[in-house]
């Protein structure tokens, strides 16, 4: 899946502008513009940020159709572990993952 379509898709359909994704995510409207401009696949907390503020989950931004997408047990089991991480957690795990 192609997640700058896939956002500028939610976008279309709120008919909200880059600005108004980056306030309702609390994302700097650079990193939105340079999301679309310059073709950078957003991060995982990026990736949060906005579905948070469409009012969707991780979930259902992957789902392909109206179904939202079941998880797998171990897709359960990190995203609960991942919300009982604090912020500096989170950037290691995502530091290590990139190496990886």
């Amino acid at each position: 899946m192609d997640a700058q379509k896939r956002i500028k898709q939610l976008m279309e359909e709120r008919g909200w502008t880059d600005y108004r994704l980056a306030k309702e995510s609390n994302l700097s409207h650079s990193t939105v513009t340079n999301m679309f401009n310059r073709n950078n696949a957003p991060t995982l907390p990026t990736l949060e940020a906005v579905c948070k503020a469409f009012g969707i989950t991780l979930a259902q931004f992957f789902s392909e159709g109206d179904e939202p997408h079941a998880l797998t047990p171990e897709q359960q089991e990190l995203f609960s572990r991942w919300s009982s991480l604090t912020d500096e957690q989170k950037r290691l795990l995502l530091d290590l993952m990139n190496t990886m």
